[in-house]
């Protein structure tokens, strides 16, 4: 059983260890609040964030979203920021409409989006909270199950879902 103060320790760790990215996702985040939108430009820099030390998935995530068109990236990416409430299937799947945005994709920008109630998916956060991983564990469903358990240990603490996953995140790494 994890209690908050470690929780609070090892986000703070999360959060000493990122540097400039954790810079960039505050940015981002600020951003996406403010305009309730992304552009092609805004998806970019999610797959720069999310795929920093893996230069074969940057590159091929880089190619797809290259593909989109900006009306249509603002008008699906507008859909899941501007719905009341957290009607998180509705949201993730919005964002993966959009062409090159996988559940993990869609995870970082409602993460930097609403990081109280939305994470960033994981397999070592998946493990620290759930346990054996599914085949297929990259899925919408997935991420829903998962956001679901981080919350629950979010609100019983008191902290947002961000602050637990990149809690669970770090702590998975120091094994």
């Amino acid at each position: 059983m994890v209690d908050k103060k470690d929780i609070l320790k090892w986000s703070k760790k999360y959060d000493r260890t990122q540097g400039p990215w954790l810079q960039k996702e505050a940015e981002l985040g600020a951003k996406f609040r403010k305009n309730r939108f992304l552009t092609c430009q805004d998806l970019a820099e999610v797959v720069e964030w999310k795929f920093k030390d893996q230069e074969n998935k940057k590159n091929k995530a880089r190619e797809a979203v290259a593909k989109n068109d900006e009306a249509a990236v603002e008008r699906m990416s507008s859909q899941a920021f501007n719905i009341v409430g957290t009607q998180d299937a509705y949201r993730m799947s919005s964002l993966i409409t959009i062409n090159g945005v996988s559940p993990v994709l869609a995870s970082v920008i409602l993460a930097f989006f609403d990081p109280k109630n939305y994470a960033v998916f994981d397999v070592n956060v998946w493990k620290a909270t759930l346990g054996n991983i599914p085949p297929n564990l990259f899925t919408a469903q997935n991420y829903l199950r998962l956001i679901t358990a981080l919350r629950k240990t979010a609100n019983k603490h008191g902290l947002d879902a961000r602050t637990v996953e990149k809690a669970f995140f770090i702590k998975s790494l120091e094994r």
